[in-house]
């Protein structure tokens, strides 16, 4: 008689115990229901009719009831694994599986948990101690699980099934490929969160279009396995309204990793196209929203993945930020992927001292763990620092910080992984979300936006405008952007530039309206040597050379020190030349794409640089304005030519995004820029975070609504032009009637940036 799958069954035993956050970041007792089969050989039990040859059902559910309710569990892992011990060591079972459900665990599904298998053998073998509850043990044959996620999508190939959102149900069954966590904590990833799977398919399927339910499952299934590092899952997705007489039609399919080099594909995001279904690039809605880099070209050997913290309060901090940067990759211990944006910040803690700047940056290194922070250490010493801290967080001339490692968790005396203070200190979680907006805390369970949301949302929290400030360093001076609106003022050095040129072609002309312009209150000025209007000729790189070099040095020899000038040029020989003789920016109309030098330049000269969209040269741009989507499109490009540069080594702080009107754009695209730039740089935006800047001055868009040929006769559509850039959150307007447009910008201002 095989009595192997005799077993005692407890059915949904409710509990009330502390398991971690709600899903609102509380922690507070929640109900959990919990599902016990412990297999028992029962035989004897049966014919004798006697307990002794059983298992107490009453026992077990007194024990499992004391054990959840008198303890706190960090997840519903830890729960389901004290239960099973307690299950094979108090209660005789030689296996157990324990079924954990937490009830509301996500807005929007009816529950989530974990199901565990143990057996007496599987922790004998491994030399734990029964003892020591709860101990972290792992098996492939355990699952994570989403029970009745409900979504709405556009789904259906009828017409009428296209013009409203329709109801699905998805449920996950997720198969982690769990790894012994040993007592020695040895720093093994937790198992996957369920909140941030069902997160992203929920994101993603909800703002996507299927004609078949085929699709939407498998959509769900790779953003699972590409996004969400899952190993395996099993979605299955369900249409309550498909059949008139059947509850539901559906599909259910299970697929497990693919291989490495597609886990990491990836560009901006993948995404499935809403008309064939196959698989491309692009930026789309707020899953999209953050700029990263391509880490395609990591292998597994190449090492590890890390986030780190930079500070600095004494002497000058930028500099010392730039240089910790730069001794990272000495010896090749590190080498820096991504860099945030820079952070003045007010002192916290110790609060009598100088104010901060603050950055985070993105590296991947060989190193261990204790390795990285050993090299860090080192980092600060050969830098200044004392090796004895005389003021505990007090000021210093570098402090480097591991916030992620991995994705693990690591306890020893000298380092914890992640940072314990992560989740209190705005002044990290702010640069943090530049680079890792969408990387889950795998012991918070919170993405770092999340995070960063509910810390600003916490009732202790103090808005503080000095608080934390974002800044971009250019010359002697730190901007923060979102603030004011920053005007460049325009000076071309051409004989023909399509509003001023021949104007301005000479030395003494050229500084004389430089002064004028600066006079009028520019904060900026952009000395360009080569025309780009439409169809212009094309200029040798000398003769530019000697249109803007003499330009630059003689503003700096006649005593404009403070003077912040920009080269608007696309060659990279012309922007190394003009930085080396005094100017501060570059401004590349073509964001990289016409001079394959043009990134390294960016990156060794280390200024501020404004990246534009335009395609094809001056010659040929209105040739190619046929776009699928403007808005769309202009990012997707415009984020190849930012990732491009963030690769070669420019600094997130330094990039200036420009929508590039004018430029591959008709009179109708240039309007629907200006109507929709929020979606270019608002809140959720592709561009959200980087500094916007838009050029609209004069141009022949503004004449044909105006019927106004001469450029000149254009000042009043600027201002109506401008006006508009700065209600879509545009931070730096290039113009040629600076005088006129700062009366714009100053009433804007007190429109639009209000406070």
């Amino acid at each position: 008689m095989d009595s192997s799958h005799d077993k005692i069954i407890i059915k949904d035993l409710i509990v009330r115990t502390i398991l971690g956050a709600d899903y609102w970041g509380r922690v507070k007792k929640q109900s959990v229901t919990i599902n016990l089969a412990l297999y028992k050989d029962i035989s004897q039990a049966g014919q004798t009719d006697r307990l002794p040859f059983s298992i107490n059902y009453s026992t077990v559910c007194k024990e499992v009831t004391a054990f959840a309710e008198k303890t706190s569990h960090e997840s519903a892992e830890a729960l389901a694994e004290g239960i099973a011990k307690i299950s094979i060591k108090d209660c005789n079972a030689p296996k157990v599986t324990v079924r954990v459900e937490k009830l509301q665990a996500l807005l929007h599904a009816a529950l989530a948990g974990v199901e565990i298998t143990r057996s007496a053998e599987d922790y004998v073998s491994l030399g734990f101690n029964l003892d020591a509850l709860p101990v972290s043990i792992h098996r492939n044959h355990d699952t994570v699980f989403v029970k009745d996620l409900r979504l709405s999508t556009i789904i259906g190939v009828r017409p009428w099934e296209r013009e409203e959102k329709q109801v699905v149900v998805l449920n996950l069954t997720i198969y982690p490929q769990f790894r012994v966590k040993s007592l020695q904590n040895d720093g093994t990833a937790n198992p996957y969160d369920y909140q941030t799977v069902a997160r992203k398919i929920s994101q993603h399927v909800e703002e996507s279009k299927y004609l078949t339910i085929e699709a939407c499952t498998t959509a769900a299934a790779h953003i699972a396995l590409t996004e969400c590092h899952v190993n395996k899952i099993t979605v299955r997705v369900e249409k309550p309204n498909a059949i008139t007489f059947a509850s539901s039609a559906g599909v259910e399919i299970t697929r497990t990793t693919f291989s490495l080099e597609d886990k990491m594909r990836h560009l901006v995001l993948p995404y499935l196209n809403r008309a064939s279904f196959e698989l491309k690039k692009r930026v789309d809605g707020a899953s999209a929203c953050t700029v990263s880099v391509d880490d395609a070209k990591l292998s597994e050997e190449d090492g590890h993945i890390a986030f780190l913290a930079l500070g600095s309060n004494i002497g000058d901090s930028i500099a010392n930020i730039k240089e910790s940067l730069q001794l990272l990759e000495k010896d090749n211990n590190c080498k820096v992927l991504d860099t945030s944006f820079l952070y003045d910040t007010s002192p916290m803690y110790n609060v009598d001292q100088p104010r901060f700047v603050n950055a985070a940056c993105k590296v991947t290194t060989s190193l261990s763990a204790e390795g990285l922070l050993k090299w860090l250490k080192s980092i600060e010493r050969d830098m200044g620092r004392s090796s004895v801290e005389l003021i505990r967080n007090g000021p210093r001339i570098i402090d480097l910080d591991i916030l992620f490692y991995d994705n693990i968790e690591y306890t020893s005396e000298t380092l914890t992984i992640p940072h314990p203070r992560i989740s209190e200190r705005e002044f990290v979680l702010r640069p943090l979300n530049d680079i890792a907006r969408d990387i889950e805390h795998p012991i918070l369970f919170r993405t770092c936006n999340q995070l960063l949301s509910q810390l600003v949302g916490s009732p202790d929290y103090e808005a503080n405008e000095d608080g934390v400030q974002k800044f971009m360093p250019i010359r002697n001076s730190k901007w923060s952007w979102g603030n004011k609106t920053f005007i460049m003022g325009v000076l071309n050095v051409t004989p023909d530039s399509f509003s001023d040129g021949g104007l301005f072609n000479t030395v003494e002309t050229a500084i004389a309206h430089a002064e004028k312009l600066a006079l009028d209150g520019a904060d900026i000025i952009d000395i360009g040597g080569y025309s780009t209007r439409p169809n212009a000729d094309e200029v040798q790189v000398d003769e530019e050379l000697k249109r803007v070099i003499p330009v630059i040095r003689a503003i700096r020899e006649k005593g404009h020190k403070d003077m912040i000038i920009s080269i608007d040029t696309f060659r990279a020989a012309v922007a190394e030349a003009a930085i080396a003789a005094g100017a501060d920016m570059i401004n590349d109309i073509s964001g990289g794409l016409m001079d394959p030098r043009m990134y390294d330049v960016m990156a060794r000269m280390d200024v501020p640089v404004c990246i534009q969209h335009t395609r094809g040269t001056p010659k040929t741009m209105r040739e190619l304005t046929q776009y699928d989507d403007l808005i769309e499109d202009i990012c997707y490009e415009l984020c190849e030519r930012v990732e491009r540069a963030i690769r070669a080594g420019v600094k997130r702080w330094n990039i200036i995004i420009d929508p590039g009107i004018g430029f591959a754009k008709n009179a109708q695209q240039n309007f629907e820029i200006l109507r929709r730039l929020r979606d270019i740089t608002g809140e959720n935006s592709p561009f959200e975070g980087f500094p916007c800047l838009v050029g609209p001055s004069r141009k022949t868009f503004i004449g044909t609504v105006t019927q106004k040929p001469d450029a000149e006769t254009r000042v009043m559509g600027t201002a109506a032009a401008c006006t508009a850039c700065i209600s879509g959150g545009a931070d730096l307007l290039r113009v040629h009637d600076v005088k006129e447009m700062v009366d714009v910008v100053k009433v804007s201002d007190n429109i639009w940036r209000y406070k």
